[in-house]
């Protein structure tokens, strides 16, 4: 697909086009252990960094600010967006994998669809999940979605405090945004009543346990 192709597939939300693009992610998760980052200032009061970056593969969000490696580790392996990502971000971090996580198609740069590291979240995926939780889903939650659909054998959230402390990435508040945070923290403690691999790390002033 070249850029005019890829712009007119984009324009007329020509998924099957787009999708073509995109190599699959889910044969690379088998048998990891997988951190995934989430933006919580909370994430800073904890001393996970070097947790994280044992794990066999390390996934951040945006922009995925790491503003100590003591508190947010050091390694990025994949980087998910649903916004495009500064290019001089996406060179330091060195990722192996980009991820395109929303359904918004008109947001879709062509450096990143023709990049060979490139995964296109199908729009069903995002459409399912929206229904489930009654409200658009965040970066956060379609990664959780997906790596639970997967075969990883481990699956630690850090930095998942779902608004109470706002994010790294801007200064909007909770009633500032579109998602509903109470439902996807109820989704997540329902996901980890059921399954075993999931964990949700939590760092804030009073404790640095697991919370599972």
């Amino acid at each position: 697909m070249n850029r005019l192709t890829f712009l007119l597939a984009k324009l007329t939300r020509n998924e099957a086009a787009l999708q073509a693009m995109s190599r699959p992610v889910e044969g690379e998760l088998t048998g990891k252990r997988v951190a995934l980052i989430g933006n919580a200032r909370s994430l800073s009061q904890g001393g996970f960094g070097p947790r994280i970056d044992a794990h066999d593969l390390v996934i951040r969000i945006n922009n995925a600010p790491i503003p100590d490696t003591a508190t947010h580790g050091a390694r990025t392996d994949w980087m998910a967006m649903s916004m495009p990502a500064p290019r001089d971000i996406i060179a330091a971090r060195a990722p192996s994998r980009l991820l395109w996580m929303t359904r918004k198609r008109k947001r879709l740069p062509w450096g990143l669809v023709s990049d060979q590291r490139f995964f296109l979240n199908p729009v069903e995926n995002v459409t399912r999940l929206r229904s489930e939780l009654g409200a658009p889903p965040t970066t956060g939650a379609m990664l959780i979605d997906l790596l639970v659909r997967s075969d990883a054998t481990e699956i630690s959230l850090f930095g998942f405090d779902f608004f109470k402390s706002l994010s790294l990435s801007g200064n909007r508040t909770a009633a500032q945004v579109k998602h509903d945070f109470t439902s996807e923290a109820d989704w997540v403690a329902r996901l980890i009543e059921t399954d075993p691999r999931l964990k949700l790390c939590r760092a804030d002033a009073d404790t640095t346990e697991d919370t599972e």
